[in-house]
């Protein structure tokens, strides 16, 4: 059971939690292969092709593993390694990937999630936490943050503990005194869980809980998480 009266600060997560992410993915996928066809032609069928692309990103995970939780350098490397492939100007890559992470922060929210982050950072405050490379200032958002972690930045991804220390420590509180938000079953809620805070799973689908840990709440919806900390 939550107890609300120990909450000092929230963290939260971005993608599913805030906006779909998917065909956010989409987009970005799209105008890179559009801005690629009249540079690097090979190059964009590659990106525009989802097996070849999810090709490429497998062989840079495999063979790269230091870039594991760094987003941005998976895509970046993955874009300069389909250049090469295709015996294009792999000086490229930087340009493309700055096309397609233009069109990554073009999130679409939540219908709820405006009103949800005014009530809730007029009470707590609120640290980003997200394993993706979306940034809260470049999509709009920052104003109701106090700082953001990242794992790109940070070094480590969730449900590593020591990202969920680290913003809490943004936030200037103990991990017990922060109540983690986010949609990821394992990475959200067991890893907070695991780092000592306590949790509410944003469940918009109503996708059944199948792990032994529990969170403190779940929600449908960040309304009702206002609703429940009211």
């Amino acid at each position: 059971m939550l107890d609300i009266a120990r909450i000092k600060a929230i963290t939260l997560d971005l993608d599913d939690t805030l906006w779909p992410i998917w065909p956010t993915i989409q987009r970005a996928e799209q105008a890179l292969a559009d801005w690629l066809a009249h540079r690097a032609p090979g190059a964009a069928a590659v990106f525009a092709d989802s097996k070849a692309r999810l090709a490429v990103r497998e062989h840079v995970v495999q063979t790269r593993p230091e870039m594991c939780h760094d987003l941005s350098a998976i895509r970046r490397e993955s874009i300069r390694t389909a250049l090469h492939r295709s015996d294009e100007d792999t000086s490229l890559a930087e340009p493309a990937f700055e096309v397609f992470f233009a069109e990554r922060m073009r999130v679409e929210l939540f219908d709820d999630v405006l009103p949800a982050l005014a009530a809730l950072s007029a009470r707590f405050p609120i640290v980003a936490v997200s394993n993706g490379n979306a940034h809260v200032g470049r999509v709009g958002l920052g104003q109701f943050f106090v700082d953001s972690v990242s794992a790109s930045e940070f070094g480590a991804a969730k449900p590593d503990a020591r990202i969920f220390h680290a913003a809490a420590g943004k936030a200037g509180v103990s991990a017990a005194e922060v109540l983690h938000v986010g949609d990821d079953a394992a990475l959200d809620v067991l890893g907070a869980l695991g780092a000592g805070m306590q949790t509410v799973w944003v469940n918009r689908e109503q996708h059944v809980w199948r792990h032994a840990e529990q969170p403190h709440h779940s929600v449908g919806s960040l309304t009702e998480l206002v609703v429940l900390l009211a």
